[in-house]
């Protein structure tokens, strides 16, 4: 099966696109057990145009733009950055909403873990991506990664509210 890289939303970090990460134990923590595959692929970069985004204005405003629909303005084939926090741990609403300086919605975005997501946005880019293998989780694997993200959800939860506090007046 190839990667389909027009079903995913629009108004995702990246846009549209096929979403991978390069860490292992990070898919495994989104496993479930109606879906309890996780693929391993190998991307080759040459010729590709790639686009890479680190925690800053940048990365912020453009995630900001896709998650309110406008369109992806950037031409790449594979676009590489952070995730933002709150696609794990449902914040972008407070973020975004209008209440917070640009420079202390970054800070939120900036609490807890990076992790790296990577986007399939061409057809060149899924013909460069190459599958590995499949491994399959079982239920007490599953069991055991749902209980690490909701300790790292409930760590981050924490810190926002810490920092939100912070940034009252």
């Amino acid at each position: 099966m190839d990667p389909d890289i027009t079903i995913g939303r629009k108004n995702a970090d990246f846009g549209q696109g096929f979403y991978l990460t390069d860490d292992l134990d990070f898919t495994r923590r989104w496993a479930r057990e109606r879906t309890p595959y996780v693929n391993i692929y190998e991307l080759d970069e040459d010729d590709l145009v790639i686009r890479r985004f680190f925690r800053n204005t940048d990365w912020f405003r453009y995630i900001f733009q896709n998650r309110r629909g406008l369109a992806d303005r950037i031409t790449a084939d594979v676009i590489i950055g952070p995730i933002a926090n709150d696609t794990i741990y449902d914040t972008f609403g407070i973020i975004t909403s209008g209440l917070l300086k640009d420079e202390d919605a970054i800070k939120l975005l900036l609490i807890g873990p990076q992790y790296t997501q990577i986007v399939l946005k061409t057809e060149r880019a899924v013909k460069n991506l190459r599958w590995i293998s499949a491994e399959v989780l079982n239920a007490g694997e599953i069991i055991k990664y749902r209980e690490i993200v909701t300790a790292e959800e409930e760590a981050y939860q924490k810190l926002f509210s810490e920092e939100v506090e912070r940034l009252q007046p």
